[in-house]
């Protein structure tokens, strides 16, 4: 309790972050997502964690850290749920925009920073080390592809904006994620 008290008086000054930027070349409104999640990171279920930002022409409008539902058996598979969790949310916002008249820019660019949850993601097949996870691969990989509505792209770990949203990170990488969500609002600029 005393870290929490201590954190919120020491951020006292820092606000969400609700400037867009928004492109002069075109009317699409920009939807980017990062995902990450940690591996069996409670030591008593041994359930993983995921994470997940949804930026909106730069601005942070949704972001999520929840312990998965099920045990993973690899770092792969736990990654795999964290994407799929936020290619739903993600498709769910492209609609509501849709709906609302917004032209938003296609394909939507989700990151993460493991190479096997983007093969997963791309690769159509399955086979015995997958299978139990082939209802979210179908889930997910009929919406990427050449021609889809969501593109799958590495990030490297350091430079993965979720992974604040999934296990202790240094000061270092948490003061270089912070200025992309908050604001110092006593200033008026970006902290």
């Amino acid at each position: 309790m005393k870290r929490i008290i201590k954190h919120v008086l020491d951020t006292k000054g820092l606000g969400l972050k609700i400037a867009p930027v928004i492109g002069s070349k075109s009317l699409l409104w920009n939807v980017v997502a990062f995902s990450d999640s940690d591996y069996a990171g409670d030591p008593d279920s041994r359930k993983s964690v995921s994470g997940f930002i949804v930026y909106l022409c730069g601005v942070p409008i949704c972001w999520r850290s929840k312990a998965q539902r099920t045990v993973t058996l690899s770092s792969a598979e736990a990654e795999w749920i964290a994407l799929s969790e936020v290619a739903k949310e993600v498709l769910f916002i492209a609609q509501i925009l849709e709906t609302m008249g917004v032209k938003v820019e296609y394909p939507i660019v989700i990151r993460v920073d493991n190479t096997a949850a983007i093969f997963m993601a791309t690769n159509v097949t399955t086979n015995q080390r997958t299978r139990h996870v082939d209802i979210r691969t179908k889930f997910v990989t009929q919406y990427t592809g050449p021609d889809g509505i969501l593109k799958i792209l590495f990030v490297k770990g350091t430079d993965n904006e979720s992974d604040i949203m999934t296990k202790n990170v240094t000061g270092n990488l948490h003061e270089k994620h912070i200025p992309k969500m908050m604001t110092n609002i006593d200033e008026g600029t970006t902290k």
